[in-house]
């Protein structure tokens, strides 16, 4: 049986609020979006979530694990903490998401073992 696929999530802003970017890494790709609009790194790291969420299914697979360095995002989309300002929106979009198949697996990874916040910051930052 093959092993869950990994999906890598990262979000950021600078200044914080300011212009957000994304990353998403699957699979041996990396999709960079440098600019999703502006707010706050907690907006930006849920719409890496999301989109996170929308690449993996892209795949087929139901196998699949979403990987980010945000505790927050994670414990808000996993409902293990209570989601407060803007994080009530996101949330709801991530909920309407997974209503007809339940909630994916999320896990929270050290920074340094985030594929997609190595890529934000190796691709726009180096």
């Amino acid at each position: 049986m093959p092993s869950r696929l990994k999906v890598f999530f990262d979000g950021g802003c600078r200044p914080n609020p300011g212009r957000m970017e994304i990353a998403v890494v699957m699979g041996g790709r990396t999709e960079l979006f440098r600019d999703v609009g502006h707010g706050t790194s907690m907006d930006a790291e849920w719409l890496a979530l999301i989109h996170a969420l929308t690449v993996a299914r892209s795949f087929g697979r139901a196998d699949y694990v979403l990987l980010g360095d945000s505790a927050n995002v994670v414990a808000q989309a996993s409902g293990t903490a209570k989601c407060r300002g803007d994080a009530v929106r996101h949330l709801e979009t991530f909920r309407a998401m997974t209503a007809a198949v339940g909630p994916p697996t999320i896990r929270y990874v050290k920074r340094s073992q985030n594929l997609a916040g190595i890529a934000l910051t190796t691709r726009f930052y180096a």
